[in-house]
């Protein structure tokens, strides 16, 4: 049989908990920045040319598009533009409430690998750097990749502590 100590005891609770807070921060900050560039898309942040505002409406956003991606025809830059706001919509809302997570990160990895890349082709190699995209894929990547047990806070969560619950009453 394995001798475990109380340190190991303490230090797996530890990691543990480090691990819940790591992930609930990955899901948030990525929900956020999803969820903030939809808003954006919609004017929320403000108009179009103000301070703070990246694109302040839709067809400002579908411009830059059209930027990322020139081998489009304009009719499929617009339903990439919507495309894309829905899966930001999506994977932004799965994110913050936990509903498969590692579904959402690798979707949210892919996402923002196709956006970096785009953007490291089309907008200059410095653009996705500055607005740290390919930092933002690895940290989904790496929520993704969490310990089983990691993903506090989430319904995943609850569902599974629930279903677990059921096994043992069985």
């Amino acid at each position: 049989m394995v001798d475990v100590t109380r340190t190991d005891l303490t230090r797996m609770s530890q990691d543990q908990r480090i691990w819940s807070a790591a992930t609930i921060f990955a899901r948030v900050t990525l929900a956020a920045g999803f969820l903030s560039a939809v808003a954006d898309r919609f004017g929320l942040w403000g108009e179009a040319g103000t301070n703070q505002v990246g694109w302040g409406n839709f067809e400002t956003s579908t411009q830059y598009v059209q930027t990322l991606a020139p081998y489009l025809p304009a009719i499929l830059v617009t339903a990439a533009a919507g495309g894309a706001t829905v899966v930001e919509i999506l994977l932004g809302g799965t994110l913050l409430l936990g509903v498969k997570i590692r579904w959402a990160a690798l979707g949210s990895a892919a996402t923002l690998v196709v956006f970096a890349v785009s953007m490291f082709i089309f907008a200059g190699f410095e653009t996705p750097l500055s607005a740290s995209v390919f930092t933002a894929a690895a940290a989904a990547l790496l929520l993704m990749l969490a310990p089983p047990g990691s993903y506090a806070v989430s319904l995943d969560h609850l569902h599974d502590s629930r279903t677990s619950e059921r096994g043992r009453e069985k």
